[in-house]
């Protein structure tokens, strides 16, 4: 350590570019959103709450049409049993359902997540055959966890000012976001997964006539076979005309019902049977499981899930960033309102403007669109652009933005509040400005580790932070505190690198000895495991973090900076008693900016400071008052923004009411402590005289605090009677030993004095135990009991902390038989009546 600290002193530089390096390093990882140009981002992956899921996969089958009972016995069971023989599982949870199987793949916690995604792919491409029925073919879910899913919107059609129009079937929509708006979402950056939901899938249906098929000798797997065979391309090689080559096709691909009906079933004597002979072709809805619904009508919309390791707040950004780019290719149409005008006038319309209003039944939507958007201003009332639009519903980034924003004023003000403690407890403003400055460095630091240790931020992690702030403060006041005290001792002759080196070796082990007491005593806290352990082992690990960088900047920086700032008494200010007050000059030009009244206070100071020599030539004994005014208005303008970035009674109450109070909270706080401080001596010494009376006041605070914790109906019962038994027990050990001591006796006896008394006193504790029970359970105590019990009921249990989204998630559930449109009934009136909620 001696060296290290010799090293940063005697090479400033060095530290200097090392300190920029850090600095830039950490505004590069830090997980706020901060919008710095002229620096390429990397920040830690932030999310609003921690991950507390398993580590699991999901593998998911498709049989459709078969029952759950089917797909329990020949697909789920066998899925379940070679899965079990993966490596690392430790668990796998099944379920059937109708026409699909879902196996959940529980593995270990040290198994990784994508070593475990290519062995389930292994096991499941090294099935015999046989194994599941034929056509049917397990597939791998996303690679993500349950906490993915960030991003929700609906696709809806809207105007060009934003207003919701209509005008777009629900397949319309859904052909749309299966085939454009998904496949665009996809390529964004961190997206795992676009899952569509809601609307129609647009399939084409064959309805077989069996009288037909009766007539024409077809049967029904006939039919089946031909609709297979023929959506599909073939290959006939080249043909070579006049030394030119030619490919050779068979087209065959499906694009429309047309092609489908001429489908050849089967030749009757050279003679064809389509599909038409035997069946009606058209399109309809695929057979579907579930529904979207937005404040009682059926909506399309989609689901964007987060890559696991991503950082959602990116991916959330680069799926905006997408939609942004996709949008103005998004499909348009002229909606007409035929309630406010007829078929007549819109063919009139249309004809008048230079083109044919309909194709066939249908409105000539490629016309009135290209018409439209060459005349948006002469569109008539009754029609309407409508596109469609990406409208999200669940956005997760107003939670990430809130949580970081709750956290990032957190630490700004607490690292206010101990600037303040620090200059107004050490009356030093250089030393006070030293000691503030680690904050920030050591949570850049803090930043770096976690990016580095892949620890995510989130409202837990971030939390590590502001608990280990009052701890990192500790370690610089300890220092600058003993090299100015070593300063002023030092002899004139000493050179002043020497003393500061001294001062720093001298405390630095006790230093690093108390904050590894901290890091170690948290090693508990990274052996948890399961959910708890994902919970808590972030906090543990920014806290460590924490310590850790306050060590390093501690230890190497301080001391170089203090070589500079610090004189000892005999070589007086110097320089320095100018470079401070001129440095405070463009420092208080541009607070001007952000606030007058600290701009008026830092410039006072600076005036201060020039003052400084000149008033001290005349009057030397007004060193202490002038150091009191320069620290005085240091800790005003940080008061004046603590009050501004606080606003503690809300910006209705203005600025002076907010300052007074913030003013008048520290003031009284640090007015107490100071006080204290005045006062402890004589407190020390009257508790010191007065031994056993004192002892009664921490057995009444334990008393009070187990209560709280856990609750007067259990503590009470019993609290007296070990009160008892601890008092009777010190009082026989003390004994003992006054005896030993006056007797003049081996003092080996000493500690079987001490057994004897303690096993006494517990004695006597254990024997009144039972009567303090019985008197605290006496009926004409009831009253009492019953009012300490409900003042007291002890603290509730919760493993995860409250968190106030602003938004509610309703599941209504109904009977296992209810059909889809039954419950898509229910759910429509149940948004209804939620959305008419005025605070919805």
């Amino acid at each position: 350590m001696s060296a290290v600290v010799r090293f940063c002193i005697e090479n400033k530089l060095v530290v200097g570019l090392v300190v920029a390096f850090v600095i830039g390093w950490g505004v590069r990882v830090a997980p706020f959103d901060w919008q710095v140009d002229w620096l390429p981002r990397d920040p830690v992956p932030v999310d609003a709450i921690p991950d507390i899921g398993e580590n699991q996969q999901i593998v998911f089958t498709e049989w459709m049409g078969r029952s759950p009972q089917d797909v329990e016995d020949q697909v789920t069971y066998p899925l379940t049993v070679a899965l079990l023989g993966i490596p690392g599982v430790k668990t796998v949870r099944s379920y059937s359902f109708f026409g699909f199987s879902s196996v959940y793949v529980i593995f270990e916690e040290d198994i990784d997540f994508y070593w475990s995604r290519s062995r389930i792919l292994e096991k499941l491409a090294s099935l015999p055959a046989g194994t599941l029925p034929l056509g049917v073919k397990p597939a791998l879910g996303p690679d993500a966890t349950a906490l993915g899913q960030v991003f929700w919107y609906t696709l809806e059609g809207r105007d060009p000012k934003g207003r919701p129009t209509g005008g777009w079937n629900l397949d319309e929509l859904r052909t749309v976001q299966d085939w454009y708006v998904r496949y665009a979402l996809l390529s964004a950056g961190g997206v795992s997964e676009v899952a569509s939901v809601g609307g129609f899938v647009r399939e084409y249906q064959v309805d077989v006539d069996p009288d037909a098929m009766r007539a024409h000798r077809v049967t029904l797997g006939q039919v089946v076979d031909a609709v297979r065979r023929s959506n599909l391309d073939v290959g006939a090689r080249t043909i070579e005309v006049n030394r030119a080559e030619y490919v050779v096709r068979g087209l065959g691909f499906v694009r429309s019902v047309a092609d489908l009906e001429k489908v050849v079933v089967r030749s009757d004597e050279h003679v064809p049977i389509r599909v038409s002979d035997v069946a009606r072709v058209g399109l309809g809805p695929a057979l579907r499981r579930g529904a979207l619904d937005k404040e009682g009508a059926e909506a399309v919309g989609g689901v964007v899930v987060v890559r696991y390791g991503d950082n959602p707040l990116a991916a959330i950004k680069n799926v905006k960033a997408k939609i942004a780019e996709l949008a103005p290719g998004l499909p348009r149409k002229v909606v007409i309102d035929f309630s406010r005008v007829r078929r007549e006038e819109v063919e009139a319309f249309a004809a008048a403007e230079g083109f044919a209003a309909y194709r066939g039944a249908e409105l000539d939507q490629e016309a009135w669109v290209a018409w439209a958007l060459r005349n948006p201003d002469r569109l008539p009332a009754w029609a309407a652009l409508s596109q469609v639009t990406v409208v999200p519903f669940y956005d997760r980034t107003g939670l990430i933005y809130e949580t970081l924003g709750t956290l990032n004023t957190a630490l700004s003000e607490e690292i206010l509040i101990s600037i303040i403690v620090v200059i107004a407890m050490v009356l030093h403003l250089r030393s006070s400005v030293l000691i503030s400055g680690l904050l920030p460095l050591a949570v850049l630091l803090c930043f770096i580790f976690m990016k580095y240790f892949h620890v995510d931020a989130n409202v837990v992690a971030l939390s590590g932070i502001a608990i280990a702030i009052g701890t990192m403060v500790d370690m610089g006041i300890i220092l600058c505190e003993n090299i100015l005290r070593h300063l002023d001792e030092a002899p004139a002759e000493e050179s002043r690198l020497e003393v500061v080196h001294r001062a720093a070796v001298e405390v630095g082990g006790a230093v690093v000895t108390a904050v590894s007491t901290t890091i170690v005593s948290f090693l508990p806290v990274f052996s948890m495991e399961a959910a708890e352990g994902k919970l808590f082992r972030p906090l543990a690990f920014t806290k460590t973090f924490a310590l850790f960088g306050s060590i390093i900047v501690a230890l190497t920086i301080i001391p170089p900076i203090a070589h500079l700032l610090f004189r000892k008494k005999s070589e007086g200010e110097g320089v320095l008693a100018w470079i401070g007050p001129a440095a405070l000059v463009p420092l208080g030009l541009a607070a001007f900016w952000l606030d007058p009244v600290v701009a008026f206070l830092v410039l006072g100071m600076s005036a201060l400071g020039f003052a400084r020599p000149f008033l001290l030539r005349r009057r030397p004994a007004r060193e202490r008052t002038l150091t009191y005014a320069s620290n005085g208005l240091a800790v005003l303008a940080v008061v004046v923004v603590l009050s501004e970035h606080w606003l503690p009674l809300g910006p209705s109450k203005g600025s002076l009411r907010n300052f007074a109070f913030v003013a008048a909270l520290v003031g009284g706080l640090l007015g107490s402590f100071l006080a204290f401080q005045q006062v402890y001596p004589y407190l020390l010494r009257a508790f010191l005289a007065h031994k056993r009376a004192f002892l009664c006041l921490p057995a009444a605070l334990l008393g009070v605090g187990l209560s709280v914790w856990w609750g007067a109906k259990a503590v009470l019962p019993w609290y007296p009677a070990s009160v008892l038994g601890l008092v009777v027990a010190s009082e026989v050990a003390l004994r003992g030993l006054e005896n030993a001591r006056r007797a003049r006796s081996d003092p080996a006896f000493a500690p079987l004095w001490l057994v004897l008394g303690t096993v006494g006193g517990l004695f006597a504790g254990a024997c009144v135990a039972g009567v303090s029970g019985a008197i605290y359970r006496l009926d004409a105590l009831a009253g009492l009991r019953s009012s300490l019990e409900r003042t007291f009921p002890g603290l509730g249990k919760e493993f995860m902390p409250p968190l106030d989204e602003g938004s509610y998630l309703y599941m209504p559930t109904t009977m296992p038989h209810a059909s889809i449109g039954e419950a898509q009934d229910v759910l429509a009136k149940l948004d209804l009546a939620l959305a008419s909620v005025p605070e919805v």
